[in-house]
């Protein structure tokens, strides 16, 4: 089945800046995580976004994608296998596609694993309190039966007879230039280097097999919406003894019903009423961690913000602490009873703009302009 177009996939234009990019693949990553997903096929769909976003983050396999499409330069064929580098190594490659097959390389050292993407979708107080969770992961690990080797024992592996350990021969061909002379990986070993008399029966030579991995995860407190946590390590195994990736894991978090985050300050807009607001009161305001009783002076106007020190989110990775803003919001009662209009209509008899001098100002400038 033809790949979909990436730009199609992410629900974006081809001229959506990063930031537009990036927007579109936290909601999808979002919405199809297997985790919290309930769509059909949420599994494919999750993986099909990451892909498009692999590509479309990165400026110069954009470029390359705008310009070819999935068949252009490192995403499968076309002109990929050439460099067109400085000196004389563009020219070789291209050379060496006529005369010896195109550029090869040999495989006789370490190759390290491949680094893996993954996301996790954290509640608004997982976030802020930190969690530990177990993921799966489907990647290549080290085969358990041989230790990577890729052999029934060590006496099996033999160093290769044809290029004697190299990974690459010397091949010599009659050419319309004459005869000539190039070097290409070893067909016998395939660039190793080595041989395998009897391979493993579980991994069958490759020194790896496929897995479903469970890690366990430690998110410390204070990660943020959109950050990206590494993994030394707990990327795919490599190969000939080289190093495991990397894992990297990009954080989605959960809105609160309540709370709002900036940072590691959080805000909540708290209603109180009329008579709160002009008579003071003492409110007991939720926090991340409980109650706290915050006085309301006499007087208190919508919109006031207020500070309660040290309720914000904790980062341990610095030992630093937000605070929490108490933004009030004095609400407009839309139904009273009998005595409470009595009470209103009462105090609308009163001069209620005495002590407020904005009121004074504008009556001022009306009697001044229009009388």
């Amino acid at each position: 089945m033809a790949k979909r177009d990436y730009y199609e996939v992410l629900g974006v234009s081809k001229t959506a800046s990063e930031d537009e990019i990036k927007k579109a693949y936290r909601t999808l990553a979002k919405k199809y995580h297997p985790d919290v997903s309930k769509e059909a096929n949420a599994a494919e769909k999750f993986k099909e976004v990451q892909e498009a976003y692999e590509i479309l983050s990165d400026p110069q396999k954009r470029e390359q994608y705008n310009q070819f499409g999935h068949e252009g330069p490192n995403m499968g064929s076309g002109f990929g296998g050439f460099d067109f580098g400085g000196g004389f190594g563009g020219f070789e490659d291209i050379f060496s596609s006529f005369f010896g097959g195109g550029r090869q390389t040999s495989k006789t050292g370490p190759i390290r694993g491949k680094s893996l993407k993954t996301a996790m979708v954290l509640s608004f107080e997982e976030a802020a309190f930190g969690v530990e969770k177990e993921i799966s992961i489907n990647k290549y690990d080290t085969c358990s039966t041989c230790s990577g080797t890729g052999a029934q024992s060590h006496s099996d592996i033999e160093v290769c007879k044809r290029c004697h350990g190299t990974g690459r021969v010397i091949v010599e061909q009659n050419t319309m230039l004459g005869r000539m002379r190039t070097e290409s990986v070893c067909p016998e070993c395939q660039g190793v280097g080595k041989t395998i008399r009897n391979k493993c029966g579980t991994c069958h030579g490759e020194g790896r097999i496929k897995t479903t991995s469970k890690i366990k995860v430690r998110i410390p407190s204070g990660v943020d919406d959109g950050q990206t946590l590494s993994l030394p390590g707990k990327g795919e195994a490599g190969l000939n003894g080289g190093l495991h990736g990397d894992l990297y894991i990009s954080i989605s978090v959960k809105p609160h019903e309540f709370f709002v985050r900036d940072g590691l300050d959080i805000y909540l807009e708290m209603p109180i009423t009329f008579s709160q607001a002009a008579l003071g009161a003492s409110l007991d305001v939720p926090t991340l961690t409980g109650t706290s009783v915050l006085k309301i002076p006499a007087g208190t106007q919508s919109n006031t913000k207020f500070k309660i020190a040290g309720k914000g989110i904790l980062n341990n990775r610095n030992g630093v602490s937000g605070n929490q803003f108490v933004v009030i919001n004095v609400v407009t009662p839309t139904k009273l009873s009998g005595e409470q209009k009595d009470l209103f209509t009462k105090l609308s008899k009163t001069n209620e703009t005495a002590t407020n001098s904005t009121f004074d100002k504008i009556k001022s400038f009306f009697k001044k302009n229009f009388s």
